[in-house]
């Protein structure tokens, strides 16, 4: 089973104010100082899309000790323009719509862009990649391809897949946090246009007890692979970083488990930045270790 999410995070609706103005509870890991003034995109089912603005106090207006406070989910408004509560609710929005951040894509340089949700879109286009260079092969092992939704939210959805197809090996593809920069540099060595990434270590430690130490066997798969190849690995082990593997690991009699991923820079805001040079590399690096997957690799631990 190889798997990437395809959900966001992002906001439901959580009250809308008689002036029109839409409160909102957070979904996901929503970094709150990159909130404001930031452009939505409200989605009610069965209607037009409605954008909107996350509003934000007038700079000439605010006073000194506003200046540095950053404001929570629940206390931000949205502005629509519609004016009314009933002027929004003819517009399909209620309790329980879903807000996303406007999807936007960014061509920059050097091969690399800035996105809405690149966690996990990029993920999803790495696993379309591999589907496509995968169909017309000869042999080798059974693959799953799997988008699965609720990550953000709870991370159980790809648990669900994996209950169903019981697979003996499970590959989740996602960022990795890229620590080129100075605000990143002392927490690793992963750099963007560096190549593809495999985490050696991942725990959350933030009210979620729960992260992944991968397989032995499937760590030497990869590094391996690489090195066989030619190819560059990046290594990770942050504390921090959640994955739905996590879960999925643990199904049924215990799933061996990898994270491989890309460098991703501005995670969780309204604009992620990687390199599309590492999401091809990803592609031929997961190719290539799907195909020395065969019935003398041994699964178990130790």
């Amino acid at each position: 089973m190889v798997f990437a999410h395809m959900d966001q995070l992002g906001f439901f609706v959580r009250k809308v104010e008689p002036d029109g103005l839409i409160r909102v509870e957070r979904m996901g890991g929503v970094a709150e100082k990159a909130m404001l003034a930031q452009a939505v995109l409200l989605c009610p089912p069965g209607h037009d899309p409605v954008p909107g603005v996350i509003m934000v106090k007038a700079h000439h207006a605010t006073q000194p000790s506003e200046k540095y406070t950053v404001p929570t989910a629940p206390e931000i408004r949205i502005d629509t323009g519609h004016g009314s509560r009933e002027a929004v609710e003819a517009a399909g929005i209620r309790i329980g719509t879903p807000v996303i951040y406007l999807p936007r894509v960014l061509p920059l340089a050097n091969d690399r862009f800035a996105g809405t949700a690149v966690d996990d879109r990029a993920g999803c286009a790495v696993l379309l990649d591999v589907a496509r260079r995968l169909k017309d092969r000869q042999g080798g092992p059974t693959v799953h391809f799997v988008w699965s939704v609720q990550e953000e939210f709870n991370l159980r959805g790809a648990v669900v897949a994996a209950q169903t197809l019981k697979p003996d090996i499970a590959i989740q593809l996602d960022l990795m946090l890229a620590t080129d920069t100075p605000d990143m540099a002392e927490r690793g060595e992963m750099v963007m246009g560096g190549g593809p990434g495999m985490s050696l270590y991942s725990f959350h430690g933030r009210g979620t007890l729960n992260g992944v130490i991968p397989h032995p066997a499937l760590v030497r798969l990869i590094e391996d692979t690489a090195e066989s190849e030619g190819m560059p690995l990046q290594r990770s082990a942050q504390v921090g970083v959640l994955t739905d593997l996590s879960y999925v690991q643990t199904v049924g009699e215990g799933i061996a488990s990898i994270d491989l991923g890309f460098p991703m820079r501005h995670s969780h805001s309204a604009l992620e930045v990687c390199d599309l040079r590492d999401l091809e590399s990803l592609s031929r690096l997961l190719v290539a270790a799907l195909d020395r997957i065969g019935p003398n690799l041994r699964l178990e631990r130790g």
